[in-house]
């Protein structure tokens, strides 16, 4: 049977390219489309592909309540999270692609998805490579005392750091205490320039013309450094497969989960 799909963010860098895979796929079946332009075209036109016979809308409540079973959202950090709660109150499974929600927010959301009885899947970033270099990250922290990450982002990227370094270090917090030498509410000088502290990570995020997204987490040890990095391409290919692979394990989930890498691997 198909999963019947809304994209929110459908005209979008990555929601495009998620809308065209599902409306050329026989596993899903695209109900609904938003974005904030383009209001009242096809989205099959719109995207330039034959007529889907669904108008894009402005908001999700000019569809719903419909059939919808699962909503993706790549949008904005300023919407989602109310997006979200809205589907979980129609019964509506929810995969996030948007970043820049806090872990307070994601709290708030995964307390309505064990109310409502529904799965959520968040990530940051929907890449393999990207879940690797997280899932390597975490494995490293059990053996090495002393990390900072480094967050790389295009010039225009609204949210700091991006979601996937959001994450990374959330969760490295969960596993080991981070050893720094001099904690950074003792810096001398303009603390800042440590980078801010996340869940005792230093996190620093360069936002510069040409980076796509980037991240690095630097281990060090006496004399020796580990470096664990992942490149996004200029492309957004890469998180396509990934997304449409949480929208298959949302069908089976009830409450939150939050990292392709936790449906990738064992936690």
């Amino acid at each position: 049977m198909t999963i019947r799909v809304c994209v929110a963010g459908a005209t979008g860098w990555t929601g495009s390219l998620v809308t065209r895979k599902i409306l050329t796929s026989n596993e899903f079946q695209l109900v609904g489309a938003i974005a904030r332009k383009r209001s009242g075209q096809d989205i099959g036109e719109a995207l330039g592909l034959p007529k889907a016979d669904i108008s894009i809308v402005q908001t999700v409540e000019e569809i719903l309540p419909t059939s919808i079973e699962v909503l993706i959202d790549y949008t904005d950090p300023t919407s989602v999270k109310a997006r979200t709660l809205k589907a979980l109150d129609y019964g509506i499974r929810v995969v996030i692609g948007t970043s820049g929600l806090t872990a307070a927010d994601y709290a708030e959301i995964g307390a309505k998805a064990q109310e409502r009885k529904l799965g959520v899947i968040a990530a940051g970033n929907f890449s393999l490579t990207a879940a690797l270099a997280k899932h390597f990250a975490l494995l490293a922290a059990k053996y090495l005392p002393s990390w900072e990450i480094i967050d790389y982002a295009s010039a225009g990227k609204i949210d700091a750091p991006s979601g996937t370094v959001q994450e990374l270090a959330e969760e490295l917090g969960q596993r080991a205490t981070n050893q720094l030498e001099v904690p950074i509410e003792q810096t001398h000088g303009r603390k800042e320039a440590r980078g801010a502290s996340i869940a005792g990570t230093p996190v620093h995020s360069l936002r510069l013309p040409s980076y796509t997204i980037a991240f690095e987490t630097i281990f060090g040890l006496p004399d020796e450094r580990l470096t664990i990095r992942h490149d996004s391409g200029s492309g957004a290919e890469p998180y396509t497969n990934g997304t449409l692979l949480a929208v298959r394990q949302v069908m089976q989930l009830t409450g939150l989960v939050r990292g392709l890498d936790r449906l990738l691997f064992a936690s």
